[in-house]
């Protein structure tokens, strides 16, 4: 069972973090797996304009963004992590560090992104 100190949990809190900061601060110090992520923005970006159609990527919330962002890189890129698991655990953070609102859009965004890469269960 999850827990808030799960490693795996507290790993992303940090990368989604690096995530945040990089988008106001392009010289912050990273990860490697958030420099890979990075690395990745054209592909994973483009993957989240089209799963969230209805809202351009300059309007959606920098902290939903960054959790977006690091989701999309273990679906599509990392892969190995079953994709219920990284839908789960994106929609907890998006309850723990976003707005209302950033559960079900995140919620509904990677499960678009999943159809849409057609990503089979790890």
């Amino acid at each position: 069972m999850k827990t808030a100190r799960d490693p795996r949990h507290l790993r992303r809190i940090a990368v989604i973090r690096e995530l945040f900061s990089w988008e106001f601060n392009k010289k912050s110090k990273l990860s490697k797996e958030s420099k890979e992520i990075i690395a990745s923005l054209d592909r994973i970006d483009k993957l989240i304009a089209k799963s969230a159609p209805g809202r351009p990527l300059e309007q959606i919330n920098k902290i939903d963004l960054a959790i977006l962002r690091l989701a999309a890189f273990e679906l599509i890129i990392k892969k190995g992590i079953p994709f219920k698991v990284v839908v789960d655990e994106a929609v907890e953070l998006g309850k723990e560090f976003g707005s209302d609102s950033s559960p079900s859009l995140i919620n509904g965004a990677l499960g678009k992104l999943i159809n849409l890469e057609k990503i089979s269960d790890a």
